[in-house]
């Protein structure tokens, strides 16, 4: 499980103060996303945000279409959800809270169960973030303890990685409140296999989605994500 620190409280920065490897964790999920790959020259020429939204329509080839994504998202997430439990119908709407629909004592499994019949991994669940600190915490001071005791180190270096595993396997967090919100993620997320026709996209929702990837992944503000903004 990756532990990323600028990820765990909201904050303001530009986006040519981004890690290059973080943005590449971006890139990564818009090519999935979308069902494109970036190659080097695409990455090479797009020195701006507005350079590189422009690269990722003109990859799209699937055909326009006026429908929103993140409504058929939510229709899909709908009919998973009922799907599980065919005799109790839920009336599932945008603002149905997830912690009613996933209850803490089977949440993994209903999760699961939920995944499996939408065909992808929502990432939903995280574990507690004082767990992943505890964790991170213990994996910096067993790189620190290399210089003091090496076999020490390495025993809290092995306890920290699994302990980091483990963590992000069994945790029971959830990342978001509502049907709404994860019908939103997930559409960001798995863009095309949310669409009730995979050969066919809306190109008005395209930049928006890389957007909202980017902000929400990088905790940047939406404002800073500008056509001229500049990677480092």
């Amino acid at each position: 499980m990756k532990l990323n620190v600028k990820n765990a409280t909201p904050s303001a920065y530009n986006l040519n103060n981004v890690d290059a490897d973080e943005i590449s964790d971006v890139l990564v999920k818009i090519e999935k996303s979308f069902d494109i790959a970036f190659c080097d020259d695409d990455l090479k020429e797009a020195k701006t945000f507005g350079a590189l939204c422009d690269v990722v329509v003109a990859k799209v080839k699937q055909t326009h279409a006026d429908s929103c994504t993140t409504q058929q998202a939510f229709y899909k997430l709908r009919s998973a959800i009922n799907a599980r439990n065919p005799d109790e119908k839920y009336l599932v709407k945008p603002q149905t809270k997830l912690c009613d629909l996933f209850p803490r004592d089977n949440r993994i499994e209903v999760v699961a169960d939920i995944e499996a019949e939408m065909g992808f991994h929502m990432n939903l669940l995280q574990p507690k973030p004082w767990i992943v600190w505890t964790f991170g915490l213990l994996l910096v001071a067993s790189i620190a303890l290399f210089w003091v005791n090496s076999t020490i180190a390495t025993l809290a270096l092995i306890v920290s990685i699994a302990g980091l595993r483990l963590a992000g396997r069994f945790g029971k967090e959830l990342k978001v409140k509502t049907v709404g919100d994860l019908a939103e993620k997930i559409a960001r997320e798995h863009y095309l296999k949310c669409r009730r026709d995979a050969s066919s996209v809306n190109r008005a929702e395209v930049v928006q989605k890389v957007k909202d990837l980017f902000a929400r992944d990088l905790a940047l503000e939406p404002s800073a994500l500008t056509k001229e903004a500049r990677f480092a």
